[in-house]
């Protein structure tokens, strides 16, 4: 299904090249966008990944650097049936984590520093399985490529913006120009194709994630504690996160800003919680009562 979804994404977002080129250029943009439609596709697939660790300036760590954090993730790897992912630590004091790469075999997981600073290590061991379960569904490369997509639809509207501005709306050769009506619908629309998108990669997957993490880890309770803690911080002090890659974490780095709930790229974290205290009782572990 991912496969399917990762196909649809790139034809969504050739599309839309093509489209804005036909509105900002005529023919003569048409034929660019379609060019560069084509390198878009190759680089969101070969390296979003790459794109993404390099927006937050993660950098990677060594079993000497981290020997803890290297043998936690080599023992729930070995219960996941998964290679050993590359590891990256982001130097920011919020903690949060993702997963991203295009398979298995080329799979990356990014912790905040904060992460690793305010959670106990089992909560910390919760949240690793929680990504390796995200790695183990391939959900990887589809977020990876969606924070790509929905960063280049922000500079498809910016381009329509700066054309309009600076007089954009000369004709090519062919008689054909850019139409400030539609230059003026794909200022409007194209932010609006970047919120669906984000939404469209379903919240399914993060409960799904969160089961199969705390099967990974076998303590349900872990990951719910990590959560309760991470989004408790969230709230207060927002990741410096950029929204087009908001889904890709754990727990949603933008929780502390004005949204409407509808709108948020996470499903409601009490649900989450609730569903991995019901999956802790039904394994006949004691569930904290909190007020």
């Amino acid at each position: 299904m991912n496969h399917v979804k990762t196909a649809l994404l790139l034809a969504g977002l050739t599309a839309l090249f093509v489209v804005a080129g036909r509105a900002l250029g005529g023919q003569t943009g048409m034929v660019i966008a379609v060019g560069l439609a084509m390198v878009m596709n190759i680089g969101a697939y070969w390296f979003s990944d790459k794109i993404v660790l390099a927006m937050y300036h993660a950098q990677p760590v060594t079993p000497q650097q981290a020997p803890e954090l290297y043998r936690m993730v080599e023992r729930l790897c070995q219960r996941a049936n998964l290679p050993m992912p590359k590891l990256y630590v982001i130097d920011e004091p919020t903690p949060n984590a993702f997963a991203t790469g295009r398979d298995p075999g080329h799979a990356a997981v990014a912790v905040n520093q904060g992460l690793l600073n305010v959670l106990e290590q089992d909560e910390v061991e919760g949240v690793i399985a929680h990504e390796l379960a995200h790695i183990k569904n391939r959900d990887t490369l589809i977020s990876a490529i969606a924070a790509t997509i929905t960063g280049a639809i922000a500079g498809v509207a910016d381009m329509a913006k700066w054309a309009m501005i600076f007089g954009g709306m000369h004709r090519d050769e062919d008689g054909e120009g850019a139409n400030p009506i539609v230059m003026l619908v794909m200022m409007i629309v194209a932010p609006l194709i970047a919120l669906v998108l984000q939404l469209a990669i379903s919240r399914s997957r993060e409960y799904q994630a969160d089961r199969i993490g705390a099967e990974i880890c076998g303590r349900p309770l872990s990951l719910a504690d990590a959560l309760r803690k991470l989004h408790a911080t969230a709230e207060r002090v927002p990741t410096h996160a950029s929204p087009a890659t908001a889904h890709m974490f754990i727990v949603n780095p933008l929780a502390g800003k004005s949204m409407l709930a509808w709108l948020s790229t996470h499903p409601p974290m009490e649900d989450r919680i609730a569903r991995l205290e019901a999956m802790a009782r039904e394994l006949g572990q004691a569930v904290r009562a909190y007020a």
